[in-house]
């Protein structure tokens, strides 16, 4: 059965989200309650409800969980108490600015997010315009950090993920001909499709692209079959993710279906528990890499009915809210750098200078545009029959 979360339950569980991390101490740089600790803000620029909503709540507990278990970092001698504030982006390039300009007025020293490169590059101005530096988390459109200096990234990038998937494709699957859709007017989306199609070869791809709103997706998959293609690749949000993999199976397509990073999620893989369907996609991270980590979270996620809800209603670990967790313990350990929380400057540079061990996730370092270092990423497929991942393989480029 598919997994699609309401609009009234998204909403419930954006509220869940936002009161897990509320206001505890005045904007700026001030005292908790009681002038017992100085406080640094963190902002948490994420989609909670929107087409991203799941993509955006499982990132933002990884951040949570992390900050749970180090909730005071040591900046300049001194210790702080690390403030948490979350905004819901709503998943929407128009809201996006506007959400940015909260967490700005919230007095944040610093930014993490967003789920979506889209809404990402949307609001980037607002932080640059602000002196804030943005670390972003799994937004892997080049765009996001192209022409700034302010924002960078923990992900690897949309052109190395769609070699990655054309290779699978071409010399796993053996793949003479793609059949490609993509959201139209979405820079992930269609950002990707385009990677995809360039590594697997254009003359062998069939493209077409689908209005934001459609519900049926019937008609793709028919026309999938008539150009005679052996894979189905189909990057976008999970809400449009599990639609597709409604109609493969009704359709009964038979063949592979690719997908990037957004298709790491419970709602996927409720939408294929019990389906005649082939999963297959890149992500930063599979259950089992950091079993003190995967043991931790999953604690977490069950100790909290709310927590759960957000992940999808049940302890299946997405890549990422590994990447968020990675992503929470950077940010510290370029406050720690800094030395000055308000010193907006000192923060940047100390990004720059970045060479940190993630916990779960391994060696983050920037390159001169703000992106990171990233040489690899995990390939895993769904396992209908229990609906859960499976490891596949762990792909570089050669």
């Amino acid at each position: 059965m598919k997994k699609i979360i309401s609009t009234t339950l998204s909403l419930l569980l954006a509220v869940g989200l936002l009161a897990g991390c509320g206001e505890t101490a005045p904007a700026g740089g001030g005292t908790a309650s009681g002038g017992e600790m100085p406080v640094v803000r963190v902002g948490v620029f994420q989609p909670a409800t929107g087409a991203n909503g799941a993509g955006g709540r499982q990132e933002t507990l990884g951040t949570q969980f992390a900050h749970y278990q180090q909730p005071t970092v040591v900046i300049g001698g001194v210790e702080h108490q690390v403030v948490l504030e979350i905004v819901d982006n709503q998943s929407s390039t128009a809201h996006g600015p506007a959400a940015a300009q909260e967490l700005v007025a919230r007095g944040v020293h610093i930014v993490m997010g967003s789920y979506g490169s889209a809404v990402s590059m949307a609001s980037s101005d607002v932080f640059s315009d602000a002196g804030l530096t943005a670390i972003g988390v799994s937004c892997t459109n080049p765009g996001v950090t192209r022409g700034n200096d302010h924002y960078f990234r923990i992900c690897f990038l949309d052109p190395f993920q769609g070699q990655i998937l054309a290779s699978l494709a071409k010399n796993t699957l053996n793949a003479q001909h793609a059949y490609v859709l993509a959201l139209l007017g979405d820079d992930y989306s269609m950002g990707l499709s385009n990677y995809f199609i360039e590594a697997f070869g254009r003359e062998n791809v069939t493209f077409e692209t689908f209005p934001e709103g459609t519900s049926d997706f019937s008609a793709f998959m028919a026309n999938a079959r008539a150009v005679g293609a052996d894979v189905f690749f189909s990057p976008t949000s999970t809400e449009a993710a599990a639609l597709i993999i409604d109609a493969a199976h009704i359709q009964d397509i038979g063949i592979p279906i690719l997908a990037g990073d957004t298709w790491d999620s419970n709602v996927v893989l409720g939408a294929a528990h019990g389906r005649n369907v082939q999963i297959y996609i890149t992500t930063f991270y599979q259950e089992g890499g950091a079993p003190e980590f995967d043991s931790g979270f999953k604690a977490f996620l069950n100790s909290d009915s709310v927590h759960m809800a957000n992940n999808g209603g049940n302890d299946a670990i997405a890549g990422v809210t590994a990447m968020g967790f990675d992503a929470y313990h950077v940010v510290l350990d370029i406050l720690q750098r800094a030395g000055d929380i308000n010193d907006l400057d000192a923060i940047r540079a100390a990004t720059v200078a970045t060479s940190f061990m993630g916990p779960v996730t391994g060696l983050i370092e920037f390159d001169e545009t703000g992106d990171a270092l990233r040489n690899s990423a995990y390939v895993k497929r769904v396992n209908s029959e229990t609906g859960e991942w499976e490891f596949y393989a762990q792909q570089g480029l050669n």
